[in-house]
């Protein structure tokens, strides 16, 4: 099931979808080099949004926490990307401990825990759950829907080593994304792989980062394909030193909202594109789509209540932001069932393991789609996303649109990788 694209601009994305079938392998060449030089993020998860004249990544996540909304056809492409990025890390490897989030009373997210366990069990290793909340002294059982349960245990810090009783992990592999900070017995591992690196987490991670790296993938690819780089790539700037209790910062945030918002009516106006365009202000760290404002005029800005001010300023943990992210805002056009819906990709290593659609009937083609009352339909990577189908038509063809939304979203995942690089604390200097 493919959903369909409620919109008459369909023209640029049906070329570009052409030129990237075109193009496939010249991009696929052109991958395969990238990652002879960079290193792929563990796993990742990218949020698309798709307007007809434009696809671009608008998130990012190196902690994905929806591995249980893939299909199970998936299990075998995730099995075997599994098995390629251990054997790249640490080939002898027999433990793995996996340290979920804290709130682990949702449910969903324990099914998704439960399939990164079964993912890496086929994959050839001995899987434990060990946890960071303190008040778990001893072996816990969580149920789970299914009838069965995963058993939660107290972590054990020996010197330099972090494991359970009784287990000793060569890898230890976060789905905590560590926006409440990086706790101490996480800290100096040096003889064991921390996967994804404690920079990764959102303690130090920042969005404007991210698009800065994605920026300069989304040019090179661009430039490969003879293309403009705008229809693959939001605009993004940060905003710092802001305090939404007091209103300090607000107006440098309503100069490039302004500023965002001047760029795009330009490029609307250069494409013959009809929309109003908006921003999509965000905290620069967190997740979990919490304090984040769609904005059509800068000027809105200075009607922002004390309910909204609140709602922005505090996020995931109690974490106070004093630095966004303003975005040029991507209308979603796809629709299933009448409600709007936007894809996610879902990698391992460099791979794409699968991806799902996320579904909201109560939000509009101009808002976040990632908030309370979402659905999910993991239909849409039944077919492989490696094979699309050459000669039919574009936008007709589920395995072509999809092998497009793996070619942006492992854009995405290239550019957190050079992001990663960039912030690495322990890289070397060769200048």
């Amino acid at each position: 099931m493919v959903p369909h694209l409620i919109t008459a601009l369909t023209g640029p994305i049906n070329e570009l979808e052409q030129r990237v079938l075109e193009s496939m392998p010249a991009i696929e060449r052109w991958f395969r080099l990238e990652w002879m030089e960079h290193t792929p993020p563990f796993y990742s998860s990218v949020d698309l949004r798709n307007a007809g004249f434009k696809l671009a990544p608008v998130d990012t996540n190196l902690f994905p926490g929806g591995f249980n909304n893939l299909t199970p056809e998936m299990l075998p492409l995730a099995v075997q990307a599994a098995m390629a990025a251990i054997e790249k890390i640490c080939p002898e490897a027999k433990n793995l401990l996996l340290i979920p989030e804290k709130h682990t009373r949702n449910s969903f997210y324990l099914t998704n825990v439960q399939t990164l366990i079964r993912i890496f069990s086929m994959a050839g290793l001995n899987v434990r759950l060990g946890t960071l909340d303190d008040s778990i002294k001893e072996p816990t059982a969580l149920p789970l829907p299914d009838g069965t349960s995963l058993t939660l245990e107290p972590l054990i810090r020996q010197r330099s080593r972090l494991g359970l009783k009784d287990f000793d992990p060569c890898t230890i592999l976060l789905n905590n994304d560590l926006s409440a900070g990086i706790p101490d017995v996480l800290t100096h591992l040096h003889e064991q792989y921390l996967l994804p690196p404690l920079h990764a987490g959102w303690a130090l991670r920042r969005k404007s980062q991210h698009f800065r790296a994605y920026e300069e993938v989304a040019k090179k690819f661009a430039k490969l394909l003879g293309m403009d780089p705008w229809l693959i790539y939001p605009q993004s700037v940060a905003v710092g030193d802001l305090d939404f209790s007091t209103g300090q910062g607000l107006d440098a945030l309503q100069a490039q909202v302004d500023n965002v918002l001047t760029k795009t009516r330009r490029k609307y106006k250069e494409y013959g594109i009809q929309e109003k365009p908006f921003v999509v202000v965000k905290p620069d760290s967190g997740t979990y789509g919490m304090g984040i404002m769609t904005v059509r005029d800068a000027k809105d800005l200075d009607e922002l209540g004390r309910r909204a001010r609140n709602k922005m300023g505090v996020i995931k943990d109690g974490q106070v932001v004093s630095q966004v992210l303003v975005q040029e805002g991507v209308v979603t056009h796809e629709r299933m069932h009448d409600a709007v819906a936007e894809p996610v990709v879902y990698m391992m290593d460099r791979y794409v393991v699968g991806g799902f659609y996320r579904v909201h009937a109560d939000r509009g083609e101009d808002e976040n789609l990632n908030a309370p009352g979402s659905s999910y339909v993991p239909l849409a990577f039944a077919h492989s996303s490696h094979l699309p189908a050459p000669g039919e038509k574009p936008g007709a063809s589920a395995p072509n649109r999809f092998y497009m939304y793996g070619v942006i979203g492992r854009l995405a995942m290239l550019a957190a990788s050079y992001e990663l690089e960039a912030t690495d604390p322990e890289a070397e200097d060769y200048a």
